[in-house]
Parts: structure tokens; sequence; C-alpha cells
């Protein structure tokens, strides 16, 4: 079922820019829980999800219009834009990822294969050369327990590879501008739940290295298009999984290693789940989730 906003909470897009530090309220709901926005490669408009659907917005007027989705079940926030802005893949709540064009007109294709009813797919990063997708793929298991891990998948061939192969929480898989490297969230740096940290690996496969190394708990990292700094959403030490409503921070890690808070908020899930740089990496969108 989608997210629905709770008694006086509101939805608040924010975009955020990096020069000056100050976040611009561009859009404000009390009825649609809009969330997870990306920017499209042109910059001049941004994708939400909210309600099981797709909309997009103009960065500086207008209000959201409706991509539509004929023929997909109810989306989550798990979308991306293609490089070229021709076509945006999105995450179905029938466990499947698939490929829309933009403009809204033209043939709606499944890219993912049928893995039986205990494997849902979660789209997160696109490459920059537009041919390959990094997803979750989320198990369920006969224990009622789950196993993620981080896969590749050719958009063209449907090949797929997995990255992963273990039982340490994953998400949040993306690319690197350079297409070298996807970066995730795991729990792999811990023994104790609740402390997931930020790692990448090679596209070709190996060790994870690990990025952030610290008490707090952060989850999906965006690597900014010059491929120096990484964004991503830092929740409170101790926190399972990635809710919503949570007093969560923004925070920019720099390439020396430094760290620095963007913006705190009240949000956690929906705020900034899928890539929403700017193109030209001087702005960041993300959305809060206050109440009263």
């Amino acid at each position: 079922m989608p997210r629905t906003l709770s008694a006086g909470q509101r939805a608040e897009l924010y975009v955020y820019d990096l020069a000056t530090g100050e976040a611009r309220l561009r859009l404000t709901s009390h009825d649609l829980l809009f969330e997870a926005p990306n920017w499209t490669p042109d910059g001049r408009d941004l994708v939400v999800n909210g309600d099981g659907r797709l909309f997009r917005l103009g960065l500086d007027g207008g209000d959201l219009v409706e991509i539509p989705l004929p023929g997909v079940d109810p989306i989550n926030n798990d979308h991306v834009i293609s490089p070229d802005g021709k076509t945006v893949y999105v995450s179905s709540d029938d466990g499947h990822i698939y490929a829309a064009p933009f403009g809204g007109e033209g043939e709606i294709r499944r890219i993912t294969t049928d893995k039986g009813d205990a494997f849902r797919h979660y789209l997160h990063g696109v490459s920059p050369d537009g041919k390959t997708l990094a997803y979750i793929g989320l198990e369920f298991l006969p224990d009622d327990g789950v196993r993620t891990n981080v896969f590749l998948i050719d958009v063209a061939s449907h090949e797929e590879r997995q990255l992963t192969d273990d039982d340490f929480q994953d998400d949040g898989s993306e690319f690197s501008p350079d297409g070298a490297w996807v970066y995730f969230n795991s729990e792999r740096g811990s023994t104790t739940p609740g402390h997931a940290q930020l790692f990448r690996v090679p596209v070709g496969g190996g060790e994870p290295e690990q990025l952030t190394h610290d008490e707090r708990v952060n989850w999906f990292p965006h690597p900014d298009p010059a491929g120096r700094r990484i964004a991503y959403v830092s929740f409170p030490p101790g926190t399972l999984g990635h809710p919503a409503d949570k007093d969560v921070i923004v925070r920019l890690l720099d390439e020396d290693g430094t760290v620095r808070d963007l913006k705190a908020l009240f949000g956690g899930q929906g705020t900034i789940n899928v890539p929403s740089w700017a193109p030209d990496g001087t702005a960041l969108a993300f959305v809060a989730y206050p109440v009263g």
C-alpha cells in the first residue's frame, strides 16, 4: 500500500544549493505523500512518486504532472531516469522493474526476469552508458527471514550478474559516474543490527570497501556527477532499517573523508532514496515530512 500522510503532517520538497547552503522550498502538500526526488538530465524538472504513481515537477514553477504508467502495478520510491532522459525505470509492487518512456508515449516493458514469488527487485541505479541497472534483490527465506544482495542487469539482454552473495543487509546500489563502482549501504561492517554504513564494490566484482565509520546509521549513497562527493541520509544510532518519521540528517562525504551535515530534518524513508543530484552537481533535492 502507498504511504500516506498522518494527521497534521505535510510533505515538503527542498532544493539545496551546495554553494550557499540554502534549502529552497519548492513544493508543499498536505494531501499527497510524495517521495524520492530525481533530477532530469537537462536540469529542468524533478521527478517524485506518490500514491503509487509517478510525477514530474518543473524546477522553478508549475504543478505536479503525472507520468502515465499504464499496465504497471502501483510503484514504490525506487525510480531512476536514464542518462539520455528518454526512459524512466520504476520498481513496481509486483516485485519487478519496468522501463517506461519518460514522455508518456510508447511501449512499457519489464526488465527483470521471473524468479518466483519469493524474490523481489528494488531498483536504485542506472550505469552512465544507460545499458545496465543496479538493483537490490530481496529473497524471502523459508524461515521467514530475508536475504538482500546487489545485482546488475543488462537492460537489453536481461542478463544478470550478482555482485554480493552473503547474508548482510544491503540496499541503495548506485553506480559511480565513471561506471567503475557500485555504491551501496550495508550492515556488513558490524555484528550489531542497526549499524548500516556506506560501501562500494567494483562493477567487476571483488571485496567491498567501507567508506563511512561512525556511530550513526547511514543509507542511500548518491555520488555527485563529478564523483568527488557522496550525499546520503544518516539515521540516529541503533535505527533498524530505514524507517519513516525519524529525525535524520542529509550528509555529504567529501573525497578526503570529511563528513558535513547539510540539513537536519524529520523524514527518513522517502527523503533521498534515489539519485537526487542536479546534473551540474550544484544542488540536491530531498523531502521532509514535518508534523504540526
